[in-house]
């Protein structure tokens, strides 16, 4: 197999490549997305080999183990992963032992003196002090220790955190201070995890600051045993690199907010740390330059097509004179014809002199130096195999990993490319071309005309004469009827027709036209043959679907005018007012604008043997002929109970029971209802509710609705109590009853429905439509979603 050369220099290349390789270079990066999630997958299968060992658990119960562990931290599952592999660490030597509220001893590193116990002294001062100390420092340790000693006395710094951004977006703990090895093993590495500061700051590039330990530890995962160990910390970023270099934490045993001054000190510290932190090499946790090679091999080892790591070979300034091969994938190939690993440890200039202060070059240096994604257009370049100049067109994509880059290319062949696009437009088409030379009866069909008729291509392609024994026999004189006028007078065709294949009757579409000859004999006939089996099997449920539609709407009309039917029959509306008991009744009732179904709002107002008055508005859940039939029931026993004495929350008590053990519906039938009994005699009306919305009274111009009694809804529990409330009723006033369809809306609180219904009505009766009150409430209410049930009950003044 013809491989690619590695690392061609860059140059001009035809348009038409362009789109295409920004689509294969994209599909390159996203194979570093997929190395991502299966390392998370590989931390996942850790933890649940970990927790099958501690408690002796199968995989399975090990796995949701971990998920309700993470739910019950309110995090995620790979955060819980984390947590449990890194409680696994080994444990440090032991050390003499200390209180746990004594601080870490602090020396400076070898070579220098504790400045920080001098006393305050000026941000100026400290940071001079800061840059002459840095000229000594080797690592990231070192680093830490000179911060936390000039910082400590002057800004109350207890503890300094260093870390470096590791793969897949985690960070290696580089250098600490203050912080006893049990702790700096624990926070060796954190994954890329939500909720923890030093990766917010990476990411935002701004400082984190964290000043009360109360709301920190619910927003954070806090470093230490306790958030009052250090209850303020500040993490900072290095500036100037994307990612950046490292991210700096600072503890401090002082608890109050960083004021400005501080905080710029902290920046400014952080800054002129950054060369020496781009430069130290020691990273605590991690693993020798070897064992990362060799991990970046193992990868590259698994992947399809050219891809190296090269490392920067620097002069004594620290200028990038060239790159070594420190890893390549097996499909990566130079001009000599060195292939994979045969590649490792040779210099690019070497092989490819002009690839210096090109480009591509300019690229290499700029991903090194701010690792921002380099990937280049198309270009061509020429390069001399076997004596033989060949140019090719590449694209070439590179990304940093640490101290190095990762190089993938793609050589694109004109002929590979348009080979490759005529195959995806067969497989998104579903067709494939045909061609027929009708003077020898040979036909030639692509790969995917196989795939249509279901047929190994090992038999080769169906003859003509052999085509009528696989079609559907009704569809063989319409077929060639339509080849016959294709051959005879030369018209092109584009016609449909069924074959029977191994997997049942597949639904395909013939368009073709011919090529003749000057005395108009057929040479050849070109074609495509397309599977529209989908489409006819979408199209033939699309059809039913619409039917069974039809049906089912006319089944729901006929249903909802029985319904309507039945309720007009049971709850017949008055045309006019009531008069009660000495009171005026103005009732409504407004079906649901849309839906086909009939809902199951009643009201009941009737006069009792004692000449007292009982009103009823109650509200079935559902819709249809079960709610009405429910309706229907508790309307009759409602009235009969009542006129035969029955106290009013008994009356609930047994329609709750009732429901209870009528329901057919496997979930049981549920209502909501009000009630009140009305005495002329003294002005008092006593009522009761089961889960129903508070009466609303009108008096003296203001609206209030009435304290609740005890009464959970009917159907919904046995043995539910229900309490019962008094009030006198004085001339003038209005008492509104209702469903929630008058004050309900999607996606609002009752509440502001409520109020809108209080501030409607007393305007109606400002409007001087008091005796009209249910009407006009519910008229109001236009383009209602659920029916609409009002009473409104006025004590006239003037009886």
């Amino acid at each position: 197999m013809e491989g690619d050369s590695v690392l061609p220099a860059a140059g001009g290349t035809a348009p038409e490549v362009l789109a295409l390789a920004k689509v294969v270079t994209t599909l390159r990066a996203e194979v570093a997305d997929l190395e991502g999630v299966a390392s998370m997958a590989a931390v996942v299968e850790r933890a649940k080999g970990a927790l099958m060992a501690q408690t002796g658990v199968s995989a399975d119960a090990a796995y949701q183990l971990l998920l309700a562990r993470a739910e019950k931290r309110r995090g995620t599952l790979l955060e819980e992963c984390w947590i449990l592999l890194s409680r696994l660490a080994p444990c440090p030597a032991p050390t003499a032992p200390r209180s746990a509220s004594e601080p870490a001893p602090v020396s400076p590193p070898a070579g220098r003196h504790a400045v920080g116990d001098q006393g305050p002294v000026g941000s100026r001062v400290l940071l001079a002090r800061l840059a002459e100390e840095l000229a000594g420092a080797r690592t990231a340790d070192d680093v830490a220790e000179l911060l936390r000693a000039l910082l400590g006395g002057a800004e109350g710094v207890d503890a300094v955190m260093i870390y470096r951004p590791a793969a897949a977006g985690s960070l290696e703990l580089a250098g600490h201070a203050g912080v006893d090895a049990e702790l700096a093993e624990q926070w060796s590495h954190i994954p890329p995890l939500g909720r923890v500061a030093a990766l917010e700051a990476t990411i935002t590039r701004e400082g984190v600051w964290l000043e009360d330990p109360d709301v920190d530890a619910a927003a954070y995962l806090l470093i230490g045993d306790s958030p009052e160990r250090w209850p303020s910390r500040a993490w900072i970023a290095v500036p100037g690199s994307s990612p950046p270099t490292a991210v700096v934490g600072f503890l401090r045993s002082r608890a109050g907010p960083f004021d400005p001054p501080t905080r710029t000190l902290l920046r400014r510290a952080v800054r002129l740390c950054g060369g020496i932190l781009r430069e130290a090499r020691e990273s605590r946790g991690t693993g020798t330059p070897d064992e990362d090679v060799e991990a970046v091999q193992s990868v590259f080892d698994a992947l399809p097509g050219p891809v190296v790591l090269l490392t920067p070979v620097r002069s004594e300034a620290g200028a990038v004179e060239d790159f070594r091969i420190d890893a390549a994938a097996p499909e990566s190939l130079d001009v000599a014809g060195r292939r994979g690993k045969e590649l490792v440890g040779r210099r690019v200039l070497e092989t490819y002199p002009t690839l210096a202060g090109s480009a591509l070059w300019d690229g290499y240096l700029e991903t090194l130096t701010t690792g921002t994604v380099y990937e280049s257009e198309p270009f061509t370049y020429e390069e001399v195999s076997a004596g033989v100049p060949k140019r090719s067109v590449y694209s070439v994509r590179v990304s940093r990993r640490g101290d190095r880059l990762v190089v993938s290319w793609i050589h694109h062949d004109t002929g590979d490319r348009e080979s490759l696009r005529l195959a995806e437009l067969q497989r998104l088409g579903n067709l494939g071309w045909v061609v027929w030379r009708p003077a020898t009866d040979t036909v030639t069909w692509s790969d995917h005309v196989y795939a249509v008729f279901d047929r190994d291509p090992a038999l080769g392609p169906l003859r003509m004469g052999e085509l009528p024994d696989h079609l559907v026999a009704d569809d063989v004189p319409r077929l060639a009827a339509a080849l016959r006028r294709l051959l005879d007078d030369g018209k092109a065709v584009d016609e449909s027709f069924r074959v029977r294949t191994p997997r049942g009757v597949r639904h395909l579409r013939i368009v073709a036209r011919v090529q003749t000859e000057g005395d108009g004999a057929p040479v050849e006939v070109h074609g495509f043959i397309q599977d529209l089996t989908e489409l006819r099997d979408a199209e033939r449920a699309l059809v039913e679907s619409e039917r069974a539609n039809l049906v089912q709407r006319g089944m729901l009309k006929a249903e909802r005018a029985l319904g309507a039917r039945l309720k007009e029959t049971l709850l017949p509306l008055p045309e006019r007012s009531l008069d009660l008991a000495g009171l005026c009744v103005d009732v409504a009732y407004v079906p649901a604008d849309s839906g086909v179904n009939v809902g199951g709002d009643w009201y009941s107002a009737i006069e009792l043997p004692d000449k007292s008055a009982l009103f009823v508005v109650g509200d079935v859940a559902g819709h249809g002929l079960p709610a009405v039939g429910t309706m229907a029931q508790l309307r009759f026993y409602t009235k009969g109970m009542t006129v035969t004495g029955s106290a009013l929350p008994d009356v609930l008590g047994r329609l709750n029971t009732l429901l209870l053990h009528t329901a057919t519906e496997p979930g049981g039938a549920t209502a909501t209802m009000v009630m009140g009994r009305y005495r002329p005699w003294d002005r008092r009306l006593t009522w009761v509710r089961a889960g129903h919305l508070p009466p609303l009274l009108i008096r003296r111009g203001e609206a209030g609705y009435l304290a609740q009694p005890e009464g959970c809804l009917l159907g919904a529990e046995f043995h539910s109590a229900y309490g019962q409330e008094t009030i006198e009723l004085l001339p003038g006033d209005h008492l509104l009853l209702y469903t929630d369809g008058l004050v309900e809306e999607p996606g609002e609180d009752i509440e502001v429905g409520l109020g809108r219904l209080a501030e409607t009505a007393v305007r109606v009766l400002a409007d001087g439509r008091s005796e009209m009150m249910a009407r006009t409430l519910a008229a109001l209410r236009a383009g209602n979603r659920d029916d609409i049930c009002v009473l409104d009950i006025l004590v006239p003044d003037d009886p």
